[in-house]
């Protein structure tokens, strides 16, 4: 399980179960992730052989990303989370806004009197 733990790499894998994908369409795909962590995270598991990086030797290189054959089997995995959070989701949005009342913002400071 630690090979799957960490914030972006189930939204990874999850848009890899849709195809082979470059790495300026994987960060467009995933909102918030840096190009930094996103290298991290991509050499991270092609070094646990869940993603395969294929360079093409072109002028400017290609690089393409797609899961392996042991990351593709995850893929019922990753659907049936989809559909546990669909189903849920109005539950789970309410809890994330009672949690976090603002928006997650810090809440104004009254003055004293």
């Amino acid at each position: 399980m630690r090979i799957l733990t960490g914030k972006w790499k189930g939204e990874i894998l999850w848009q890899l179960t849709q195809g082979t994908l470059r790495f300026g369409e994987l960060r467009r795909a995933i909102p918030g992730i840096t190009q930094h962590m996103l290298t991290a995270q991509l050499r991270e598991l092609e070094r646990h052989g869940l993603v395969k990086r294929t360079l093409y030797a072109e002028v400017p290189p290609r690089v393409e990303y797609e899961l392996t054959k042991a990351a593709f089997d995850l893929r019922p995995v990753f659907e049936a989370i989809q559909r546990w959070s669909e189903a849920h989701a109005i539950i789970l949005h309410d809890a994330a806004d009672a949690a976090e009342p603002h928006g997650g913002l810090a809440r104004p400071r009254r003055r004293k009197p």
